[in-house]
């Protein structure tokens, strides 16, 4: 495929009005500034300096668990609110009400994760937005979804992988269960909420209407986890914590080697033929148990064992290499360190030097880049994450006109 360089935007002339908080929320308006929109954060008064200085912090001394200096900034903040501008306003007042409500008429989207019921309270719900600019998208992402008798609960990433299955699934047979190594049910959500997003812009242009886009951390979560039959695992006599197995195939798991670990295995016959190339096992092709797909998942334990036994006596990168050359499934597992260094992340813009609104670029601090590549379109953030209320100026005379002595006073009473 030709490398091209477009400079078009997919969401260029989308404005976005992003309420949202902590990881899920964040990730969704991430990505649609990622696709061009002109995305517009907006923190209270009170609250936009504690939200951009949480740690771990990122600044000129590299990264800490506490503040070294007042550039100091939250390093998710940085990496969450990229290509974002930034204002201040204050929704439980009134007047930030009714700047709100001005705000919405140059809107597309509005999106949001506080509790069900927040919004509502504020009066920003969906049926007065609707009321005052029918062509709004609004998305609400929340833990438990907008409805459903369980809609008031409090949701955390632990407890929503604890409540959507994935805790009971993860981890090894006999242990405790475990949760993912990240929030990834936030990550999830926010994906969605992306998606959904997209798709109701799209619709918009159909009919001419906006709608309410309804996101729950569980859903999201729960419909990627439930694609395998986990609720037959104990009836088919299988644990229900795998491990790094995968019940569908054999041998395929994390393997033991003379300096490490590494992911080898088959998931087709053809790559099963791989790794009895590999290990110098070809006289079990045609063996008749060991060709048989369903013999090797009934009997696992021996199909690990003739890869373990194997993978001990050679270094990690031995074995890849192996593996891959016959056909077969390997990978290296990387660490942190690891993927900073591979030049595959570089080459594909997914590894890239975080920035500070004010010191630049930080050394050695990684951020991920927007996974999704188009031939005729750019994607990525524009601007590194902005200093809260950074953008006030800009936005509420640019945009609304309000004149110097307005908005010092609307500063003063702490309504921006």
């Amino acid at each position: 495929m030709p490398q091209l360089q477009p400079t078009r935007r997919i969401l260029e002339g989308f404005r976005v009005l992003d309420l949202t908080q902590f990881f899920s929320g964040p990730q969704a308006t991430l990505f649609l500034a990622g696709l061009g929109a002109d995305v517009v954060r907006i923190d209270s008064p009170d609250s936009a300096p504690r939200v951009a200085a949480a740690p771990p912090y990122a600044g000129a001394h590299g990264v800490s668990l506490d503040r070294r200096s007042s550039d100091d900034m939250g390093v998710n903040y940085l990496k969450r609110t990229r290509g974002k501008r930034a204002i201040t306003l204050d929704l439980k007042n009134p007047e930030g009400r009714a700047l709100f409500f001005r705000l919405l008429e140059h809107a597309d989207v509005v999106v949001e994760n506080f509790s069900v019921g927040v919004a509502a309270r504020l009066g920003i719900d969906y049926p007065r937005l609707a009321a005052a600019n029918p062509r709004i998208v609004y998305c609400a992402l929340t833990g438990y979804g907008s409805t459903g008798p369980d809609s008031g609960l409090k949701a955390y990433d632990v407890t929503v992988q604890a409540a959507a299955g994935l805790m009971s699934v993860t981890g090894l047979p006999g242990q405790p269960p475990m949760k993912a190594g990240t929030a990834l049910s936030d990550a999830i959500a926010g994906t969605f909420a992306f998606s959904g997003v997209l798709a109701a812009l799209l619709d918009r242009e159909r009919t001419g209407k906006g709608q309410f886009v309804d996101v729950s951390m569980v859903d999201g979560l729960f419909s990627l986890l439930f694609d395998d039959p986990i609720d037959w695992y104990e009836r088919l006599g299988v644990p229900v914590r795998q491990g790094n197995r995968i019940l569908r195939f054999s041998p395929i798991n994390t393997y033991a080697t003379s300096d490490g670990w590494a992911v080898l295995g088959a998931a087709t016959h053809d790559q099963w033929l791989g790794v009895l190339k590999a290990i110098g096992r070809e006289d079990l092709a045609e063996h008749p148990d060991w060709r048989s797909l369903d013999w090797r998942v009934a009997n696992n334990d021996q199909s690990d064992a003739l890869v373990r036994n194997w993978a001990a006596a050679r270094t990690t990168r031995e074995a890849v290499d192996a593996m891959l050359a016959a056909g077969a499934v390997a990978s290296v597992i990387n660490g942190p360190e690891d993927l900073a260094a591979w030049p595959h992340l570089r080459a594909r813009g997914m590894y890239q030097d975080l920035e500070h609104p004010t010191l630049g670029v930080l050394p050695g601090v990684g951020a991920p880049g927007f996974p999704l590549k188009f031939s005729a379109a750019a994607t990525g953030y524009d601007r590194p994450a902005p200093l809260p209320g950074q953008h006030n100026v800009e936005i509420y005379q640019g945009l609304l006109g309000i004149g110097d002595e307005e908005l010092a006073l609307l500063a003063k009473n702490r309504i921006v």
